[in-house]
């Protein structure tokens, strides 16, 4: 080649280098998924009873964790990041793990609701909304057009609302037999029909038949003084490990005065209704996310307080570690505290 030609092939060669470059760095995902810490954000702004008590001198805090697939950049950012974890990337639909997500958040809002409201003395009811499609079983092949986020509205003309009455329905029926299922999809009504298939109970081993795909359940808790609803703003996270921290937010607007005494107040946590607290995944990611919102205590369910203590120790952090099985573990803890001068 002349020196001509090299002179004008040049500036080419050198793009398309930088354009791959640029591509196996940035664009190009490896099949890893990265965790790290998330935020710890104030709950006031996501939660609001109607007429509930609004004193709050200090802050409830719910923590999330963040997660990201990986290209070359990030993976090599979080081998030398002491917080960060690197795990293979799960194999899952991305719409079904949303949905799922989505139903988890929403019926930890329901269960934050009704453990507030019993304890407050608050009467209510729980009406019941529709079920939803959250995903396909694993290792089975369903027979009808189901998606992510469908909401069934009925089976062979019967109205269904409820994973009860899904079940009674199906209860009579077998494998291969045909029903007309009624569903929402985005907004339009979608008719088909349905062959069942064989579904078997992993603790029993006994079977069934069913649709093949996983199932949510919108039950809304309604109180009989309008003055006590509550509403929830949108949020920008999923799951159900803030169940704790709604619930106290959500009991102390419906109680007079202030449950933070001006302390900010973290924590993490599944909530039933009964007030019970429960395990959460990734403990360790939001003691450090607590950490830098200076949270000064992080309320921790029971079967993570020994994995949560060991990063507050990790990351030198004065952040009081406080177990809790129940919400009045929690709300024993805050009513011996001192309020702020």
């Amino acid at each position: 080649m002349s020196r001509k030609g090299w002179k004008i092939l040049r500036p080419a060669l050198a793009g398309f280098v930088f354009i791959l470059v640029l591509y196996v760095l940035v664009f190009m995902q490896l099949p890893y998924i990265i965790y790290q810490p998330g935020t710890a954000e104030e709950v006031k702004p996501l939660v609001s009873v109607a007429e509930g008590d609004k004193q709050e001198n200090g802050e409830f805090l719910l923590t999330t964790v963040s997660s990201r697939y990986a290209n070359v950049v990030y993976y090599l950012a979080a081998k030398f990041d002491k917080n960060a974890e690197i795990d293979p990337k799960p194999k899952r639909n991305e719409a079904e793990y949303s949905a799922q997500m989505v139903s988890y958040l929403t019926g930890s809002q329901s269960s934050a609701i009704e453990a507030a409201y019993k304890k407050a003395g608050v009467k209510y009811s729980n009406v019941p909304q529709y079920i939803t499609v959250i995903g396909h079983v694993e290792g089975v092949t369903s027979k009808g057009d189901f998606q992510a986020n469908d909401i069934i509205r009925s089976v062979d003309g019967q109205s269904i609302k409820t994973f009860d009455e899904l079940s009674s329905l199906l209860s009579s029926k077998k494998p291969g037999d045909h029903v007309q299922v009624k569903l929402t999809r985005a907004g339009q009504e979608v008719d088909q029909d349905v062959e069942l298939v064989e579904l078997k109970d992993t603790e029993t081993g006994t079977t069934r038949a069913g649709f093949g795909v996983t199932i949510g359940q919108r039950v809304d808790i309604v109180s009989e003084e309008a003055s006590k609803k509550v509403n929830f703003a949108e949020a920008n996270f999923g799951g159900p490990s803030a169940g704790l921290m709604f619930t106290l937010e959500i009991y102390n607007q419906l109680t007079e005065g202030d449950l933070s005494k001006g302390h900010r107040i973290a924590g993490t946590g599944t909530i039933a209704a009964d007030g019970s607290v429960g395990e959460i995944g990734g403990v360790q990611f939001k003691i450090v996310a607590a950490n830098r919102e200076k949270a000064e205590v992080f309320f921790v369910p029971e079967g993570n307080y020994a994995d949560a203590v060991k990063k507050a120790q990790s990351i030198g952090t004065s952040m009081k570690i406080v177990s809790v099985k129940t919400l009045d573990d929690a709300l024993d803890y805050l009513d011996q505290m001192k309020p702020v001068a």
